[in-house]
This record gives C-alpha cells, structure tokens and sequence, in this order.
C-alpha cells in the first residue's frame, strides 16, 4: 500500500472528512448501496476483532471477556467522539503489554484505574495539541511502520498453524483463495464474510474437527455493567499506576495517529488528529468505568473495513462494536465454532495487503539514499523484535534525527578572503545553517595567531539556530581578544541578530 507523506498535515475547511459526501453518515444512511457496505463491513470486522481481542486479554493476564467488552466499548465510543470515520479502535496487544505488569502485580482493579487515568491523560494531551508532533514523523519511518504491522499481523496468525490437524492448512488455502478470486465475480458482498461463512459451514456439515473461536477462550454470556475500581484514592495508588498509564497513553495515541494517518491515504481525504487524540481519550475512560482494558486504533482491523470491506463512515465502527457484542453474547454458540483458519486467512490477506511491497523492489532500494534504508530498517527490527510499535516508531524517528543532523553539519562552510587595506583586516564569509552539530567545528576554522589585529566574520549566507552556535562565536570572539585582536560578527539576518544579541555573553564560559 502507499504510506502517505508525514509532511504538514492540513486540514480542510470543515476541519472534517464529513465535509466529503461519501463519507458523510447521513447519505449512507440513504444509500441502500452504501448502508449494505457499512453494514457488512461492521460485520466482518466484528468477527475478526472477537478471536484478537480473546489473545490480547490473555497477553494482558485477564479473563477473555475484559478484553471483548473494551472492543464493544472502545469501537462504539470512537464511533461518535473519534476524528477518523471508519477507523476502528478496540483492545490491542501494544496495550495489553504495557499494562499487563500492573495486572500481574496489582489485580484488575488496578488496570481499570490505570485504563481512566491513561484515557484522562489522552484527552489532556490531545487538547494540548500532541497531534501536531505527527508532522515530525519521517516518510521512512511511516514505511517501517506499515511494514512492521504488516509482519507483526502475519506472526500474530502463526501459532494458530502449528501443531494442527492437516486439514487446516487446505481449507486455510481455500479461504485464502476465495477472499482472492471472489471480488472478481462480485463486490456486494465482502469476501472475507464469504470465506468464514463457506468454511463455518463446510466443517460443521462435513463433521472436521479443528481448532475453533470457542477454542481461543470463554465468551461472556452477559452484558457489561458499569463498576469503579476497588483502590485507595491516595498518593500510592497514583505512583503505581501513573507510569503505566503515562505509557499507556503514549503508545495508543502514536498508533492511532499513524493509523489515522494510513485511512487518509486509503480515502484521499484528511482526518481532524486532534479530536482523535481526544476521542481516543475517552474511548479508553468510559472501556476503564465498563470494565475494560483499554485500547487505540487496529491497523489490521481498519484495512479490513476500509480497504478491503469499502466502508468509509462511522456507521462500520459503531456496528462493529455493536456486532460484536451481539456475536459474543447472544450468538456466542455459533460464533464460537467458527474455524480459526477462516480468520487467519482473513488476517493474512490483510498482511499481505498491508505491506508497502513497493519499498522493497530493488530498483526503490537502489535509489534511496543508504540512511532513509536505514530508517526504514531500524524501524521494521525494532517493532519486530518488541512487538511495539511505539519503540519501533521511537527508534527510527531518533535514527532519523541523528542522520539528519549529521548530513545538515556537513552543509556549513568557512572561507577565508583576502586581506582588504593595508592595515590588514581579514575577512570570513561563513555560510549554512549553524546549530548544535553544525557549529561545533566553526571555533577551528580561524587562524587566531596569524590574522591581522581586525578581523570580520561574515554571517550574511548563514542562520544562527540554537544557543550552541551563539556560544561558539562567544569563544571564537574571546579567543582573538586574548591575541588582542577585535572581531565585528557582520550581516545577520533579524531572527540570527535577535537570538545573538539574547544569549551573547550571557551563556558562561
């Protein structure tokens, strides 16, 4: 798929993906057309959230239906609050490992309380603006991004194929091709669905015994209430789950923004970050007063609703959740024999959809420079090797910074010209961007004992950035002083003048 460019991400007049009629609630919902997509792409995402949502409860080392009912509420909730129609939000594992230590050492009273505190701190940061940080996410480390979810997606599938009877692997085959080969006789109906309702069916008709949903774990057979958590309101209370929580709100926020930032490329339209942000936040605030533990936007389960289903409105998100809780509780019986190859096969076919083929071609790998490789690989090594996106995308954005830095540093020259009278006054023309790692050599680039007793630096092709570059000519100043020697700095431009003029003999020895 195409990883959209993480330039400045500018929103349009409405500040909404509404202002597009297809993607507005009220013309699907008088579009029989339109509303059948919605409606089956809810659906199928219901069913492939309900066998994810039961393995990322057992990650986290709860019981399987706190994972299921914070899939109903985070999917139903996001639905109304979230910046991004279509976009589904529910458990997900990068959660269920960050609060999985405070359930093994804590109980569930506490994941709860850490669940509205992550989801509180989610809405402070979304008001604060957290979303406009996205544009500092380079484009390679979004490709490492999609390609890393793309691998994680696909390792996620493999224990459901080992150590199984031989017949998963050919009705996995047909599965796989049915969800291939269908769209070419028809679109109506999604061909995911297809493939779990042939499968479902074949091996109940058939009597194949395989591993099933029921085999993944117990679903609830009631609804979910609202509780408080059982915890002291005290100090002690908060300095165990505030780091958790504070890391809890990082990771959701980063995986719903890049997420976010994938639909916009699928649809071609722009999605309001900053009310995702928020809406994730309280997302996660009414799943912790249910019972729930917490969750962001599912990369996987979006693609299948957005680019595999079609659908494009809320209308989806708010029926997947509502599907789900309808599967799971009223039609539990049935969704539980149900062939998790059928799933996997739906899953693979989103891996495979997922990853960004086009960055690995040879003849792409050949003309991108060796660093945007680089950044595009830590980000893929790091992701896999943690099964954290949120460390992936940390990692490459760092290696990116460093890269940049060091390529910018090496853009700043120092010429020297001729004296220009008979007194002798040397003149340096000195030329680039100074910051930090720009600037840390310029203090070389003069001959102190050998220039005449006037000399002029020249900043008229250069931009000071940073208070390091501004100490840096401190100390080539002083250090001609004590050859008494007197230095004029000439032709700042007003921002270098106005941050010189600040600092200058103000930044200590």
């Amino acid at each position: 798929m195409r990883v959209p460019d993480p330039a400045t991400d500018p929103q349009p007049a409405t500040g909404s993906p509404e202002a597009d009629e297809s993607f507005s609630v009220r013309s699907a919902l008088r579009s029989p057309r339109r509303l059948r997509t919605e409606v089956l792409g809810g659906l199928v995402v219901a069913l492939a959230l309900i066998p994810e949502a039961i393995a990322f409860s057992i990650i986290a080392g709860v019981d399987p239906r706190v994972g299921l009912f914070a899939s109903f509420t985070m999917a139903v909730t996001i639905a109304f609050v979230g910046g991004r129609p279509a976009m589904i939000s529910a458990a997900t594992g990068a959660v269920a490992l960050v609060v999985a230590p405070v359930v093994r050492d804590h109980g569930v009273d506490y994941l709860i309380a850490t669940v509205i505190l992550g989801g509180i701190l989610q809405v402070v940061l979304g008001l604060l603006g957290v979303a406009k940080l996205m544009r500092f996410i380079p484009r390679m480390v979004m490709v490492g991004f999609v390609n890393a979810l793309a691998i994680l997606i696909l390792i996620a599938q493999l224990p459901h194929l080992l150590g199984v009877t031989w017949i998963v692997y050919p009705l996995l085959a047909v599965g796989i091709a049915i969800i291939v080969l269908f769209p070419r006789l028809t679109k109506v109906v999604p061909a995911p669905l297809v493939a779990i309702v042939v499968l479902t069916a074949f091996t109940v008709l058939a009597g194949v015994t395989v591993p099933t949903v029921g085999d993944e774990g117990e679903l609830p057979e009631s609804l979910p209430s609202l509780l408080l958590p059982d915890v002291p309101l005290s100090l002690e209370t908060l300095q165990i789950i505030a780091p958790f929580a504070l890391a809890m709100a990082l990771v959701g926020l980063l995986e719903s923004l890049l997420t976010a930032k994938l639909v916009d490329d699928v649809t071609d339209t722009h999605s309001n970050k900053t009310r995702e942000a928020w809406g994730q936040g309280i997302a996660n605030i009414v799943t912790g007063f249910f019972g729930g533990m917490g969750g962001c936007a599912m990369i996987g389960q979006t693609m299948i609703n957005v680019k595999v289903s079609g659908a494009r409105t809320r209308i989806s998100t708010f029926l997947a959740g509502l599907f789900l809780l309808i599967l799971v509780v009223g039609l539990g019986d049935l969704v539980a024999i149900m062939p998790m190859a059928a799933l996997v096969a739906v899953m693979i076919m989103v891996s495979v959809g997922t990853f960004d083929w086009h960055s690995i071609r040879p003849s792409t790998l050949r003309r991108l420079p060796k660093s945007e490789v680089a950044v595009m690989a830590a980000t893929v090594v790091v992701t896999v090797a943690t099964s954290n996106l949120a460390y992936g995308v940390l990692v490459g954005v760092l290696i990116a910074m460093v890269l940049f830095a060091r390529r910018v540093a090496h853009f700043t020259s120092v010429t020297r010209l001729d004296a220009s009278d008979a007194d002798g006054e040397r003149v340096y023309a000195v030329e680039g961007e100074l910051f930090f790692a720009s600037s840390n050599d310029l203090v070389y680039q003069f001959d102190y004992a050998g220039d005449p007793s006037r000399v002029v630096i020249d900043m008229t092709k250069a931009h000071i950035w940073d208070a390091s570059t501004v100490a840096t000519l401190d100390a080539i100043t002083t250090r001609y002083q004590a050859k008494g020697k007197q230095v004029r700095i000439v032709g700042l431009n007003p921002d270098s003048a106005a941050r010189h003029d600040r600092l200058s003999g103000n930044l200590g020895s």
